[in-house]
């Protein structure tokens, strides 16, 4: 059965790295004492192994032992072996790219239905996602495929901002975005605030944290879902997509 933890981000303003989350996480990773860590996003072009110690130093109050994925000779093997996974934010572009490259989307997507806990923040929640055509980052990088995981019927925008009144600036918001993407594509879109995640357990997934969420459904208009409540009026998603 699925389990996963789906984040807007890995820090909220005035915290540090996953302190407002940590204690979930405790709960959510109990019955495992290490985790596979996918550094591949790479924020700001760090190297793997500096922002593997990041994690290291974010879950060191745990007790968890964080190895990442990049230090294992088959990365296939690595996941397929692995109680649980974190996969941190960064850049999706470049994030999706090494997963098809190193062979281990398949793997990983398998994994997780099988009952591998999943962690994601950021560009590893997009992931989560049916595609990551709702990221909010840079191309920087060509993937093979803007398919993903598929592990949740929607898409997900972490980081979602909502309009400021009265602002000045000219460019497109969120909202206008995501409208965009569904004159051509037809999956809903969650909208994720910092500081609230998706808690998956089966075909039941849950918004936990602060914030509403903001819903975005083809031909509706965008309206909010407040935490604590269930996201279970779409068909589920299919494991043999």
């Amino acid at each position: 059965m699925k389990n996963l933890i789906i984040a807007s981000t890995s820090t909220v303003h005035g915290g540090t790295y996953l302190s407002y989350i940590l204690p979930r996480l405790e709960t959510f990773f109990a019955k495992t004492d290490e985790i596979l860590f996918i550094p591949y996003a790479r924020p700001g072009g760090i190297s793997h192994d500096e922002y593997t110690e990041a994690v290291r130093k974010g879950f060191e109050s745990t007790g968890k032992k964080i190895t990442g994925i990049h230090t294992c000779a088959d990365p296939v093997k690595a996941v397929n072996e692995a109680k649980a996974v974190f996969t941190g934010g960064g850049n999706t572009f470049l994030l999706v790219s090494q997963l098809y490259r190193t062979g281990i989307m398949e793997p990983l997507r398998e994994a997780v239905w099988n009952g591998t806990r999943y962690f994601g923040t950021s560009a590893g929640a997009n992931i989560t996602g049916l595609t990551m055509q709702t990221t909010n980052d840079m191309p920087i990088i060509y993937p093979p495929s803007f398919k993903t995981l598929g592990l949740v019927p929607f898409n997900i925008n972490p980081h979602y901002l909502d309009p400021l009144p009265g602002s000045k600036h000219m460019g497109e918001t969120r909202e206008t975005r995501i409208k965009e993407f569904h004159k051509q594509n037809t999956q809903p879109v969650v909208g994720l605030r910092e500081g609230s995640w998706l808690y998956v357990e089966g075909d039941d997934i849950t918004l936990e944290g602060a914030l509403a969420a903001r819903i975005f459904e083809q031909g509706k208009a965008p309206y909010e879902l407040e935490s604590g409540n269930r996201l279970n009026f779409w068909p589920s998603v299919r494991k043999d997509l």
